[in-house]
């Protein structure tokens, strides 16, 4: 099969890239960029990946970056929302390709909310016809070791509106795993969607008392109201719209029952969920003091 990955130089896009390049020489694996020619250390990384350029601003050069193409991973870059302008046409190139299977990463409770785009874009795929496969993972745990870190590294806090909320948990090694285990065999997940979590649905207090013990130092969880929240952001740079979508994710979920999770990771792979606990000894180097 060709397989094309969206996102490709994401998190999430980097670690399938690493696991489809490893002993699957039956398939070409397709990495879709925005700028093939700057990618040279994406190249450098993954010989064996070929880059084709694919950009959501520009439809129409979307039939290029789908020739020959029988399965496509699907990652929405998160700046863009616009459901009608950049996914529908895709969505429809798709279809006029033949894409044999659309696999796409969608998050955990996208079938109940409407007013996020990745309802809108699960609902454009079914209406498509193409055989599908969505996954809907938990909150990031690489989520510490990225947007969180600056913040455990300098000040050993987690400052977020969260309140005593749970929050249910993947790591996106977890997340990848499963996404190549569907690209490469897409026939047996045809029209599935996976819930996607470990175990342990865990308050950020009870994160950062693990984060505490991993780390060897005091890690504390700071709760602002909103509005300390956001004046905090914007004078350490955050752009508003970024701030809002922090917002959503994590103050919403103060009214909201505590996600179920799941054994999918389980059933999928054949080995328990990735802890959190786990995942901190792991990284704990990305956040240690600076």
């Amino acid at each position: 099969m060709n397989i094309l990955i969206s996102g490709a130089t994401g998190n999430v896009g980097l670690e399938v890239c690493r696991l489809l390049q490893e002993g699957n020489p039956e398939h070409q694996i397709f990495a879709g960029v925005r700028n093939p020619e700057q990618e040279g250390d994406f190249h450098r990384r993954f010989p064996a990946i070929h880059l084709r350029k694919l950009d959501f601003n520009q439809p129409e050069r979307f039939p290029e970056a789908l020739v020959d193409i029988q399965v496509v991973f699907l990652l929405r870059p998160p700046q863009l929302s616009d459901v009608k302008k950049y996914f529908e046409p895709l969505v429809a190139t798709c279809v006029q390709a033949k894409v044999m299977h659309l696999l796409f990463l969608s998050v955990q409770g996208a079938e109940k909310s409407s007013l996020i785009p990745h309802h809108k874009i699960e609902k454009r795929i079914v209406a498509s016809g193409i055989p599908y496969t969505f996954l809907r993972p938990a909150y990031f745990m690489q989520n510490f070791t990225t947007t969180l870190a600056s913040d455990i590294r300098k000040r050993s806090r987690v400052y977020l509106p969260a309140g005593k909320a749970r929050f249910t948990l993947i790591d996106i090694r977890d997340l990848a795993a499963v996404a190549a285990e569907v690209l490469l065999h897409p026939d047996a997940h045809r029209k599935k969607a996976y819930d996607l979590t470990n175990s342990e649905p865990l308050d950020f207090k009870a994160m950062c008392d693990l984060l505490s013990k991993g780390l060897g130092r005091k890690i504390a969880f700071v709760s602002p109201n909103l509005l300390q929240f956001y004046v905090q952001k914007r004078k350490e740079g955050m752009p508003a719209p970024y701030i809002l979508v922090m917002i959503l994710l994590h103050y919403l979920p103060r009214f909201q029952p505590t996600p179920q999770t799941s054994d999918w990771v389980e059933e999928l792979l054949g080995r328990k969920a990735i802890g959190f606990e786990e995942f901190v000894q792991r990284e704990k180097q990305k956040l240690q003091q600076q």
